[in-house]
C-alpha cells in the first residue's frame, strides 16, 4: 500500500524467509560468521537475496533501471550494487538518498512528509530500525551517543532481562553436519526452528547486543542488534565444536570465519572466495 501510494504502479511482496533461513543464515552459521565477534550479521545476510530478487523482477519487467534508498553512510549501497553489478552489469543504478544528499534523519524526514509518503519514525523516535526472521537491528536517534543506554522501548524481540523468568530454559538442540535439525527431540524445518528458538530466547531476555561497529565505508556506527535464535545457535555450534573437534581445525576454523564474516559484511557473497569457504565449511561439519 505505501509504495502505490507513493507512485509505484505495480507492487511484488515476496515470502523469503525460508530462503533467507536455509541458504543465507545457515551456511554462515556453519561458518561461524560473527562480524567483530558479536554481529550474526542477520541483516547484511539479507541484502544479496533481496537484490537477487530485485534483479529477478528487472527482467520480468524489461525495467531500464535499479534503485535502492539507502544512503552514501551505510553499507547497505555497496551490498546490493555488487549484485546489481554481477548480475546485470549493464542496468542503471539509481540512488535518489545518496545523490540527494541529505545531511540529517529530520531532513529525510521531512522531505518524505511533505510529499505524502508515510514512514514509520517521527523526529522524536528517529530509529533506523530493520527486521526479518532471523533478526532485528536499530541505530540512530539517541543511540549515536555511545554514552546512552538504549531505551527499554527499542527491544521488540526480547524481554528486558530484569523482568524475565526466574526460572531458565533448558534447551537441547541437535546438529547433523551443521545444521540445526531437532529441538528437545522434535524435528523441526530449518525456518520453524529458527522461528521457536526466538520465541524461546526472545522470553528470556537471549540476543542482545549493543556495539560499536566498524563499517565498510570507514566510519563508526553504534548498532543495537535483538538475534535470540542466531545467538543460541552460534554458541551452540561452537560448544559442539569444541566437543568433537580437534585443536588444529578449530584454530584454524577462527581464522575463516573472520573472513567469512568480512566477506558477507561487505558485501561480497557472491565471490569465488565466498563458495570455496562455504566448501571448506562443508567438509569442515562432516
Amino acid at each position: 500500500k505505501k509504495a502505490l501510494k507513493s507512485g509505484a504502479s505495480k507492487v511484488y511482496c515476496l515470502n523469503l524467509q525460508k530462503e533467507l533461513i536455509e541458504n543465507y543464515a545457515l551456511p554462515a552459521l556453519k561458518a561461524g560468521a560473527l562480524y567483530e565477534s558479536k554481529y550474526n550479521l542477520a541483516c547484511a545476510l539479507s541484502r544479496p537475496l533481496i537484490a537477487e530478487k530485485q534483479v529477478e523482477v528487472a527482467r520480468k519487467e524489461k525495467a531500464q533501471g535499479l534503485v535502492h534508498g539507502c544512503t552514501g553512510k551505510g553499507n547497505d549501497q555497496v551490498r546490493f550494487e555488487v549484485t546489481y553489478r554481477l548480475m546485470e552489469p549493464k542496468m542503471e543504478v539509481i540512488a535518489p538518498v545518496r545523490v540527494w544528499e541529505f545531511k540529517t534523519r529530520d531532513e529525510e524526514i521531512d522531505y518524505a512528509k511533505a510529499q505524502g509518503i508515510p514512514v514509520p519514525v517521527t523526529k522524536k523516535s528517529p530509529y533506523s530500525i530493520d527486521t526479518n526472521v532471523y533478526g532485528r537491528a536499530i541505530e540512530c536517534g539517541v543511540l549515536e551517543d555511545p554514552w546512552k543506554e538504549p531505551p527499554e522501548d527499542i527491544y521488540k524481540l526480547t524481554t528486558d532481562p530484569k523482568k524475565a523468568p526466574n526460572t531458565p530454559a533448558y534447551v537441547e538442540i541437535e546438529f547433523t553436519q551443521g545444521v540445526p535439525k531437532k529441538i528437545d527431540g522434535t524435528a523441526y524445518q530449518p525456518l520453524e526452528l529458527v522461528k521457536r528458538l526466538n520465541e524461546i530466547g526472545g522470553k528470556h531476555g537471549v540476543g542482545r547486543t549493543d556495539m560499536i561497529e566498524n563499517r565498510l565505508v570507514g566510519i563508526k556506527s553504534r548498532e543495537i542488534y535483538e538475534n535470540p535464535a542466531g545467538t543460541i545457535l552460534h554458541l551452540a555450534i561452537r560448544d559442539l565444536e569444541s566437543l568433537v573437534l580437534d585443536r588444529e581445525s578449530l584454530r584454524f576454523k577462527e581464522a575463516l570465519s573472520l573472513k567469512y564474516a568480512e566477506l558477507t559484511y561487505n558485501g561480497l557473497w557472491w565471490t569465488p572466495l565466498k563458495a570455496q569457504l562455504d566448501a571448506y565449511f562443508e567438509k569442515y561439519h562432516e
